[in-house]
Parts: C-alpha cells; sequence; structure tokens
C-alpha cells in the first residue's frame, strides 16, 4: 500500500501561484509514476500532469501547459505541482496519485489516491 499526503492547496486570486506538495509512505516511491488531477463541482476528475518515476519525462493537460510545473524529489519522497497564472477555472479539488512504473508511460490507470486538497481561485 502507499499513503498519499496532499497540501499547499488554499484560495488565491487570479494571476496568483500555489504549490501543492504530495508526499508519500509505504511503498518506494521511486516505483512509482506520480500525477495530479482535478475535479470540480459537479464534472468529472481530469487529468492535469504526471511525471515519470524517475523524473526524466512530464506530461500536461492542454490546459495547463505554460502555467503549471510537476516535479518530484525521491529523496524526500514528494511530488510538487508548481501552480502559475491561476485561473478562476483552475478551482477544483487536486488529488495526487501514484501508478506502478511497470505500466505505459501515458496511461491514466493509477493504482493509489490522496485525498484531495482545495484549490480556490477567485476573480
Amino acid at each position: 500500500q502507499v499513503q498519499l499526503v496532499e497540501s499547499g492547496g488554499g484560495l488565491v486570486q487570479a494571476g496568483g501561484s500555489l504549490r501543492l506538495s504530495c508526499t508519500a509512505s509505504g511503498r518506494t516511491f521511486s516505483n512509482y509514476n506520480m500525477g495530479w488531477f482535478r475535479q470540480a463541482p459537479g464534472q468529472e476528475r481530469e487529468f492535469v500532469a504526471a511525471v515519470k518515476w524517475s523524473g526524466a519525462s512530464t506530461s500536461y493537460a492542454d490546459s495547463v501547459k505554460g502555467r503549471f510545473t510537476i516535479s518530484r524529489d525521491n529523496a524526500k519522497n514528494t511530488a510538487y505541482l508548481q501552480m502559475n497564472s491561476l485561473k478562476p477555472e483552475d478551482t477544483a479539488v487536486y488529488y495526487c496519485a501514484a501508478q506502478l512504473r511497470s505500466k505505459n508511460w501515458g496511461s491514466l490507470e493509477y493504482d493509489y489516491w490522496g485525498q484531495g486538497t482545495q484549490v480556490t481561485v477567485s476573480s
């Protein structure tokens, strides 16, 4: 089992920045690709970004490219999502997720999920 705990959410004005963190425990962190997803009220959960187990590759949804940056620190068992130039439409609960690195890079099938952290962007 992998336990994931997100932090760093909050209320920010449009144009502002936030950095989300996701700390993992329970298994070897570097065995997992890490992803961020979000779910706005009344909408389905959507992919935001992913980083490969080694940190060598990243992937982003078109809606956040150029504004968000995903990274990881395997020594700290932590993944990050730096969010800049935030927009009201970025308002959602953000979830981090872990995916066994044996799965195909780009797959949206994740094995473990955190509880989520609320991000609210005011206009």
